[in-house]
């Protein structure tokens, strides 16, 4: 081509949760069976769709409308519906108007980052799931700006590191985060949630708040959604049903504009939001139209608290597998699905490996595991060993060495299994030099 196509930040899209598995196929036509602990999809995982919920959207599939385009901004029904939900909450208050549906939560930080200035930044958590960390580093080549969640005090934030980072970069706008976090299980006490907040209105910032997870709490936390702690403070919360329901398929989500009309750049920034919104048509009709019927139901509250319990389970039986092993350090997740595993520091090194028999194996892994951060070269050798495929911590661009897996199979025993075979892979790749 006569000249360069692209913009110098393309090259930080990097999605590692599913780029790992292309490692994964091209071990499995070597012989390794795998099994997948890398995607939070609980439907791929085993869970299956409740039966009266499955009803509620086969009923829909004989109405007309649910074939048909739907007004941009989103179904209206669902629009007024979720606007009075959000208003219940006794927090900062919103229209349908301040609804937009969008194809997914992905699809919302797409283009809630795309529109933001390239020569302004968002502070954004470190780790952080690399859907919102990828696209706020795109839009320019240079360093990333971040506040780090420490696994050595639960996950939480210094809240003293986020002011002195807003206070000496001003070319920050907004502060991201998600809430409950993925990958790290925390949810942020509401008086911290109310920290981020005062910190925004001090320096004049917008909030993005990912509460994709916000209905899958456990271990004693409760759900505290941005829009209750907000006040004027303008801010977009990212919800969907692919986690709740689940139904990850279905690609539907929404933004709940809070507080727009009470800054006029923010408003500037919600319209453009929207009239992009309005060159796509509209998002998927059917998934939205169920929203009110599903989340609607007297039913929908105790599938929720079903599902917490279960994910509360599953979290203290991992809790109970890896804290018992050497040179790891772990938490109690206390939201979403996943739970990640930190090295102490120090404790990988370029040397250690595990056992592999197959030599077609041992010779693949000798030609990728050079020059990969050291989180990396340890999820490698424990695919190719062990047969389990997580997702290292390197990719949700964090510095800590350390990897993810998902509490969502759904046959305990065979969960179980895994988590020891893993714990003792860790052990033994730490022990081999």
């Amino acid at each position: 081509m006569r000249t360069r196509i692209v913009h110098e930040g393309v090259k930080h899209l990097e999605y590692e949760i599913r780029q790992i598995v292309e490692v994964g196929r091209r071990l499995q036509a070597l012989g390794v069976d795998l099994t997948w602990e890398n995607i939070g999809d609980p439907i791929a995982m085993g869970e299956k769709i409740q039966p009266w919920i499955a009803e509620i959207v086969h009923g829909l599939l004989d109405s007309d409308a649910s074939w048909a385009y739907c007004p941009s901004k989103g179904v209206n029904e669902a629009r007024d519906f979720l606007a009075a939900e959000v208003n219940k909450r006794g927090g900062a208050q919103v229209t349908p108007e301040d609804i937009l549906f969008v194809n997914g939560i992905a699809d919302a930080v797409d283009k809630v980052y795309d529109l933001v200035r390239r020569d302004a930044r968002i502070l954004m958590p470190s780790p952080c799931y690399p859907t919102h960390s990828s696209n706020e580093w795109k839009r320019g080549d240079y360093p990333r700006l971040v506040y780090h969640l420490d696994p050595k005090n639960g996950w939480l934030p210094d809240m003293d590191e986020i002011r002195m980072k807003v206070k000496y970069n001003p070319q920050i706008i907004a502060i991201g985060l998600v809430h409950p976090d993925n990958p790290t299980g925390l949810v942020y006490p509401r008086e911290v949630l109310a920290e981020f907040v005062q910190i925004a209105e001090e320096h004049s910032l917008f909030l993005i708040c990912d509460e994709i997870y916000a209905h899958i709490t456990y271990n004693g936390a409760e759900t505290c959604h941005l829009s209750e702690v907000v006040g004027e403070v303008p801010a977009l919360a990212l919800r969907g049903i692919s986690k709740e329901y689940p139904w990850p398929g279905a690609r539907c989500g929404w933004i709940e504009i809070l507080n727009a009309h009470r800054n006029e750049k923010f408003e500037e920034y919600t319209t453009a939001l929207i009239n992009s919104k309005m060159m796509e048509v509209c998002s998927t009709t059917l998934p939205q139209m169920s929203i009110p019927k599903v989340i609607g139901d007297d039913r929908y509250r105790p599938h929720l608290a079903q599902r917490a319990a279960q994910f509360e389970m599953r979290a203290k039986e991992t809790l109970d597998i890896f804290q018992k092993v050497d040179g790891v350090i772990v938490n109690p997740p206390q939201g979403a699905f996943y739970f990640p595993v930190v090295f102490e520091d120090g404790r990988l090194n370029d040397h250690q490996s595990l056992p592999i028999e197959n030599n077609k194996v041992a010779k693949m892994l000798a030609e990728i595991v050079p020059d990969v951060p050291a989180d990396k070269r340890f999820v490698y050798y424990l695919m190719a060993s062990a047969g389990i495929c997580v997702t290292p911590l390197c990719g949700f661009h964090s510095d800590l060495e350390g990897f993810r897996v998902t509490l969502l199979q759904t046959d305990d025993e065979a969960r179980r299994a895994t988590f020891r075979r893993l714990s003792d892979a860790i052990a033994q790749y730490l022990a081999s030099a």
